[in-house]
């Protein structure tokens, strides 16, 4: 798991860098904050962080406050500090932070300590699949693999208004197998299916990426291709 971590202390950063690596963990290290940070609002920004609380300009805590406001995954943190009093551990956990790890490093605790935000990572990342997974269920056929109908008439309605206020062209298509039923008859309804998706794998390689394509049902398939005039929309069909 890649792990960022912030230590002005250069002996303590260095300290605890090398024993996240030694349990097998990738390390981006910064000494101050304001370079944590710029990391940890990236799109591909670590996960996992551990800040010390305590570095000039910007430190955790503020740190730990930002990220808490910023849309998008959970980053799990952990506040570096030598502070033991309850109120501060109360303004750790406002300010967002998930747990505390005590300085001097001890290697144990810190094992123990990193165990739950593996844990929630994880268990975010689990649900993240399954939610692309659902979306991808619910906007695709699931034979051809193309938009279904709900969603490209979606498309179709959304590229209708814009063409109109933007008195652009649109073409649109509905297209059918010949003799479908006779593939079915003759051949059975697994070739049926075969000759479904290779259809749509056809129809689709041939359109420009900005072009949509869903089976609207049955043998029928719905192109919406923006601003293509008529002449344009002939040559596709």
């Amino acid at each position: 798991m890649k792990i960022l971590i912030a230590d002005d202390d250069s002996v303590s950063r260095r300290s605890l860098q090398g024993a996240l690596v030694r349990l097998g963990h990738e390390v981006v290290a910064f000494e101050d904050g304001a370079g944590a940070l710029t990391a940890l609002v990236e799109a591909d920004g670590p996960r996992f962080a551990i800040l010390d609380w305590m570095m000039p300009g910007m430190d955790g805590l503020t740190v730990c406050q930002t990220i808490r406001q910023r849309p998008g995954p959970y980053t799990y943190v952990i506040l570096l500090t030598s502070r033991d009093r309850q109120a501060d551990m109360v303004e750790g956990l406002g300010a967002g932070a998930d747990d505390f790890l005590t300085k001097p490093l001890d290697v144990v605790e810190l094992r123990a300590r990193l165990r739950p935000g593996e844990r929630i990572i994880a268990l975010q990342n689990d649900l993240i699949q399954t939610q692309q997974a659902l979306h991808h269920q619910a906007t695709h056929d699931r034979l051809t693999g193309l938009w279904n109908r709900g969603r490209v008439l979606d498309e179709l309605t959304r590229e209708a208004s814009r063409s109109q206020r933007e008195k652009a062209s649109c073409a649109v298509l509905l297209a059918d197998i010949d003799h479908f039923k006779r593939i079915n008859d003759a051949h059975g309804h697994a070739a049926g299916d075969a000759v479904l998706q290779h259809v749509g794998r056809v129809m689709q390689s041939s359109l420009r990426t900005s072009d949509a394509i869903g089976r609207y049902g049955g043998e029928e398939f719905l192109f919406v291709l923006p601003r293509a005039d008529s002449e344009g929309g002939r040559d596709v069909a």
